[in-house]
């Protein structure tokens, strides 16, 4: 087996290498002076079991090529298999024509990922599970849930904790989160009754007096927590923590988190923080790296990678 990985999130890949137990593979990366990516391998991979780790953040597109570019050397050197490891799927919010004349693009990455050569995917909660099947090789959709039921039973006393899902669509994964740390369900119904006027959040459950847990796949401009943090304390909460896997805060969010009533917001490293983000007092960051090294080992030794979730 060889791991390799990307520039998007080098902290993680360490971490990874350290948990397997197994060096990182060598391999140069670098760009051009008109930015194009040039990759070389540094090292045989005739024959070998290959998962390259590359999270598909911010730069985005330069990220995304940077991974197709890894996969087409490493096809073109002979790897016997290569997994992409993508911990956070960019593009995965357009999996839908949201209306006339609009593309796709979660399918369209999901064909340039296949067509660069990757045999299989090891992904991290994606938006929308109907992703795997955009592609149309093996696609193994991992769960945060476990790393971050774990954190919860140790910062906090169950009984008195309320999952909340922050909208109507959330509801299937924040139901997970509660039946797995044996806890009540709440949901925030955002409305907009008519244009131009303000949201109004209903709490659909009892909230008073209980730790609220807010819990979603991805927060990018923190104002949908903010407003339900707000909504909730409105309404009897004790307090209001953000459980969040993928942490893009852009447009402002890290200033609008850290000044707003969330006692605190945790999110994974599936994203690499940025200084910005480690120094924010009310930001605290889950390692997944056991999780996802968890699943490499088990996918090298083709076992079960679902029974991590059982």
């Amino acid at each position: 087996m060889k791991f390799f990985c990307g520039n998007s999130n080098p902290c993680l890949g360490h971490d990874i290498a350290s948990y397997l137990n197994i060096p990182q593979g060598k391999a140069e990366v670098h760009r051009f002076a008109d930015q194009e990516i040039f990759v070389e391998i540094q090292e045989n991979v005739r024959g070998q079991d290959v998962f390259v780790l590359q999270s598909t953040s911010y730069p985005t597109n330069d990220h995304l090529m940077e991974l197709l570019i890894m996969i087409d050397a490493l096809r073109r050197s002979s790897a016997r298999r290569i997994t992409a490891v993508i911990p956070y799927f960019g593009y995965a919010r357009q999996d839908r024509k949201p209306g006339p004349r609009t593309p796709i693009s979660a399918k369209l990455v999901a064909n340039l990922i296949t067509g660069a050569g990757a045999n299989r995917v090891l992904t991290l909660d994606l938006h929308a599970g109907q992703i795997q099947g955009f592609f149309d090789i093996p696609t193994d959709n991992l769960y945060a849930v476990p790393v971050i039921s774990r954190d919860i039973k140790a910062h906090y006393s169950t009984e008195n904790v309320v999952v909340v899902s922050p909208d109507v669509g959330g509801v299937v994964r924040a139901r997970a989160l509660a039946k797995r740390i044996e806890s009540l369900l709440a949901i925030v119904d955002k409305r907009r009754e008519k244009p131009g006027e303000s949201e109004v959040m209903n709490i659909i459950g009892d909230i008073t007096d209980k730790d609220c847990l807010l819990f979603d796949d991805i927060v990018d401009s923190g104002g949908t927590l903010c407003n339900a943090a707000e909504a909730l304390l409105g309404k009897g909460a004790r307090s209001v923590t953000a459980y969040i896997t993928h942490g893009v805060l852009a447009r402002g969010a890290v200033s609008r988190i850290s000044e707003s009533k969330l006692k605190e917001l945790v999110i994974t490293d599936s994203i690499q923080p940025t200084v910005n983000i480690k120094q924010v007092h009310n930001i605290r960051i889950l390692s997944i790296a056991s999780l996802i090294g968890d699943a490499i080992s088990r996918t090298a030794a083709e076992q079960s990678v679902s029974s991590l979730f059982d």
